[in-house]
């Protein structure tokens, strides 16, 4: 026990280094926040290069940095419709666009709107009231943010304004935000541009420049409104994770902290009392309200406590004001009266037991870890909890592994929306990919595109190759340029292809050498297969891949990445005959049935590891060589020769 002037600063400082080590330190949050950067990056990539006018973000505590593994953050993308327009007046009409005038009247609530719908020919209201939208009574016709319920998918459900579809075996639950971008930075938040606080922060440089991020509007209506169906949230989210890059690791690790409280005794059971939203609220509030030099880490105690009262504060009131558009009270209409007195018993009692309740926090094993470290716990204790302890390899391996599962399910949904394309559309994908990659769209070069690329090049040269191959059995030079593009793209997906068009036109020794390459590179490394189907992603990684990757940058990744193999019908020709069936699988009543989620059923979808051995045995047959095709054939059943893979 503490003396009392003393207990809080050395706890602090225990529960700095506890927090440190799981991850939670500079280096982690960097490298976290550069990862789902790249990701976010890449899916709007992955979007423009099918033509499509939409851009993806990604928000939350993946790209803040601000999660643990024990938290199990899910991820949270808004995708904009850049066809559609949200102005504030009529001088931001656009041509040939979906435009909404943002509606804020005495029938709003505050920090919501309606959307009066206009003519995309000129600066008109719309007469003919289209689907999700109804007239008022005061003769507008107003879109409905029940529209995202056009966008549910199967396996998909509601969260807020959120369609949430949850992850597969080890994935991340992914939160799809369908939202319309604002022309201009919305009024209500205009006060907040002037706003200072007691600390000076954010300064009125960082104030500027989040005036500059997109604001948008979300389909969800506040809890309180008497039009829930017409009214839609007005969100400042990416200057709000503008401001949350500009946290010292101190305010970072207080965050976290406030979250596993959050999670261990405010919202029991998963029941959303408060949500995350609110305490990152209350946190910049008390950022704005108190001295830069109070948030070093050993202080954090003291930090945490005096944002605990200011939630206890703002649920007493039921009242906590968003931070920019501060006429928006995030707590209205959110507490039955139990709820309240509840909660207001528990953070009273966390504030005043402050460390026996850090003790007691389980996500991570924070309190095995802090009793520990004040030698109140013995190491024997601890030491049958080590299959959960995090370190700094395991947490960088999980990082590269997720990015590589986000590389898979962003080529997968590329192939989606080049379903039933034919050659020349596929081609005027891969020419904006092109311009991508060397920065004629942008002005700039995005290092992201040199992973998505490969995988995109190969599908359009296998393409190619099959229209060459069915008219005179060769392949182009073009094909065959593209293919050689990807062949590095990881440990074998991109060879295994080029062996199969090898493998077709008869050029038997051509495959056998690159199944050679392919089979030694498999198995000189560890390697994780990896694609955004029923696998998922393996619970642990080996400890050579964890020290690759903490070592290395992202581009390590092709080292140890083994992606499956995909084949659409305009690649027939390059598909093996016995795997030419799995292209045109489907009956009519299959057809009835199926769902949007179904399309791979009119692919052929194979693990690389299976699909190198069905070719060495099919080329050591064809070459007479009885003793590798029977080696072959040992290794298939070994591996479970093939196996189809149904995305969900």
């Amino acid at each position: 026990m503490f003396p009392a002037p003393h207990y809080r600063e050395q706890l602090s400082l225990m529960l700095s280094e506890v927090l440190n080590d799981l991850g939670v330190n500079e280096r982690i949050v960097m490298k976290r926040r550069k990862i789902m950067e790249m990701e976010e990056t890449m899916d709007t990539i992955a979007w423009m290069s099918t033509g499509e006018n939409v851009t993806s973000y990604i928000l939350g505590s993946q790209i803040e940095g601000t999660t643990t593994m024990g938290l199990e953050s899910d991820i949270d993308y808004v995708t904009f419709d850049n066809n559609v327009n949200v102005i504030q007046d009529l001088s931001e009409w656009e041509l040939n666009k979906k435009n909404y005038l943002m509606v804020q009247d005495e029938n709003t609530t505050p920090g919501y709107c309606f959307l009066h719908l206009f003519r995309s020919d000129e600066p008109l209201p719309a007469t003919e009231i289209p689907n999700n939208h109804q007239r008022s009574e005061r003769r507008k016709i107003l879109c409905k943010n029940t529209i995202k319920n056009s966008f549910m998918l199967f396996g998909m459900k509601q969260h807020g304004p959120a369609i949430s579809k949850l992850g597969q075996h080890n994935a991340r639950d992914v939160d799809t935000v369908l939202a319309y971008p604002c022309k201009s930075w919305p009024q209500p938040a205009s006060a907040w541009l002037e706003r200072q606080g007691t600390g000076g922060w954010p300064t009125n440089e960082m104030r500027r420049f989040a005036s500059r991020k997109k604001c948008f509007v979300v389909p969800v209506g506040s809890k309180i409104s008497v039009y829930p169906e017409l009214e839609w949230r007005i969100s400042t989210s990416l200057a709000e994770r503008y401001l949350m890059s500009n946290f010292n690791i101190t305010q970072i690790r207080c965050y976290v902290v406030l979250k596993m409280i959050l999670k261990s005794f405010l919202n029991p059971k998963g029941v959303i009392n408060i949500s995350s939203f609110m305490i990152k609220t209350v946190l910049f509030h008390c950022i704005e309200n108190t001295e830069p030099s109070i948030w070093v880490d050993n202080n954090l105690l003291t930090c945490l406590i005096f944002c605990l009262q200011e939630l206890h504060r703002c649920v007493q009131n039921e009242h906590c004001s968003h931070f920019i558009i501060s006429e928006n009270n995030l707590m209205a209409g959110q507490f039955r009266f139990e709820t309240k007195n509840e909660l207001l018993g528990n953070v009273s009692e966390f504030i005043q037991n402050d460390r026996h309740f850090l003790l007691r926090i389980d996500t991570d094993d924070l309190g095995y870890r802090l009793k520990i470290k004040l030698n109140m716990g013995q190491e024997k204790v601890y030491s049958s909890l080590t299959s959960l302890e995090i370190s700094s390899l395991e947490l960088t391996a999980t990082l590269y592994v997720n990015f590589a599962f986000a590389i898979s399910r962003n080529l997968y949904n590329f192939l989606i929306r080049l379903h039933n394309t034919n050659i020349e559309n596929m081609m005027q994908s891969v020419v904006l990919m092109t311009y991508i990659n060397t920065g004629e769209r942008h002005n700039t070069k995005h290092t992201e595109v040199k992973f998505l690329a490969p995988f995109i090049y190969t599908t359009y040269g296998s393409a190619l190759a099959s229209s060459s191959i069915g008219k005179n059995n060769e392949i182009s030079p073009e094909a065959f340029n593209l293919l050689s593009y990807g062949v590095n793209s990881d440990v074998s997906s991109g060879r295994l292809k080029l062996a199969s068009v090898f493998c077709s036109i008869g050029e038997m020794e051509k495959a056998e050498e690159i199944l050679r390459q392919t089979e030694q590179e498999y198995h000189s490394h560890s390697v994780i297969p990896i694609c955004s189907c029923a696998l998922g992603i393996p619970e642990t990684v080996s400890g050579d891949i964890a020290r690759v990757c903490n070592e290395h940058n992202e581009d390590c990744i092709k080292h140890f990445v083994a992606f499956c193999v995909h084949f659409i019908r305009l690649e027939i020709n390059c598909v093996p005959r016995e795997l030419q069936y799995e292209l045109f699988r489907s009956t009519q009543d299959d057809m009835i049935h199926r769902g949007p989620n179904d399309l791979w059923m009119e692919w052929a979808v194979v693990d690389s590891l299976p699909f190198l051995y069905f070719l060495q045995y099919k080329i050591y047959s064809h070459l007479q060589r009885q003793q590798e095709k029977q080696q072959a054939l040992n290794q298939s059943y070994k591996n479970h020769i093939y196996r189809q893979k149904p995305y969900t």
